[in-house]
């Protein structure tokens, strides 16, 4: 992107609370203030109950961002629980010859991972909120460096391999429980010698017990070349046990290969990972 590209921003899942609006000022205040122009849709703030607008109206929105040739990228602001209310209504012939990404992260992962499903294109998972968060200094510098001078400061993170040296494969996933929305579905992507990234913001083991084995019934873990685990929040501050690390093992088996990463997820330092690239770890 350069200086005065038009840029969208979205609210595909829970509509933003009225309260939120002078964060959002902030968001349009800091975007100009690198030189894009922010763009807003009209389905941001709730209307009714958590809606912004009908599951049509918020696709309607999204498709008309695709459609516009003046937006360079799309940045969805939401995350919840209703974002795979809009797939049925999205255009996915028309996505697929876009060049523009979209931007997203918790429950915005149905969206990322239908669009790898149905395109093959790449979206990036990340919070576009985090450069007005407590960590903005650094969102801000590795966000500009990346997306307006071309360097890859918001894509490298730091990892550490728990079980086997390396892994291969274009990466699909991101959050757990939103990910797993799309199973059984045609918008599942396909799992085949990909890198699985999981992620999670609430959940205890319970949680991670169920979210696993259906993975594991679903023959996931059979199908990718490893696994990389982003930050589990709750489970991580509350220093629950058994592990996120140590449930997976007991699922996933000892031969696939796992990384661990703390930069990657819902916490406002996060960085993005782009769904639908390959990386080498």
């Amino acid at each position: 992107m350069k200086k005065g590209d038009r840029v969208a921003i979205v609210c595909c899942s829970n509509g933003q609370h009225k309260t939120y609006r002078h964060k959002l000022d902030l968001l349009h205040e800091t975007l100009s203030s690198i030189g894009l122009n922010p763009v807003f849709s009209d389905y941001i703030y709730e209307k009714d109950s958590i809606f912004s607008g009908s599951g049509k109206e918020r696709a309607k929105s999204l498709m008309d961002f695709y459609r516009d040739e003046s937006i360079k990228v799309i940045f969805d602001i939401s995350g919840g629980d209703i974002a795979n209310e809009v797939l049925s209504y999205l255009d996915f012939e028309v996505i697929e010859q876009c060049k523009k990404q979209f931007w997203g992260y918790s429950d915005l992962t149905t969206i990322i991972n239908a669009i790898y499903a149905k395109t093959g294109k790449s979206s990036v998972l990340y919070q576009i909120r985090n450069l007005i968060y407590e960590d903005r200094k650094n969102q801000l510098y590795n966000f500009t460096n990346t997306v307006m001078k071309g360097s890859n400061d918001l894509f490298t993170f730091n990892y550490e391999f728990v079980q086997k040296e390396g892994m291969r494969g274009t990466v699909v996933g991101g959050n757990i429980r939103c990910l797993l929305k799309l199973a059984g579905t045609q918008y599942w992507p396909d799992m085949n010698k990909k890198i699985l990234l999981l992620e999670s913001f609430g959940g205890d083991v319970p949680q991670m017990v169920t979210y696993f084995n259906q993975l594991k019934h679903m023959g996931v873990f059979d199908e990718v070349n490893g696994i990389l685990l982003g930050t589990f929040t709750k489970m991580q501050q509350e220093l629950i046990v058994p592990s996120v690390v140590d449930l997976l093992k007991r699922y996933a088996g000892d031969e696939i290969p796992i990384a661990i990463t703390r930069e990657i997820g819902h916490g406002t330092d996060s960085k993005g990972i782009v769904i639908g690239e390959e990386i080498i770890l």
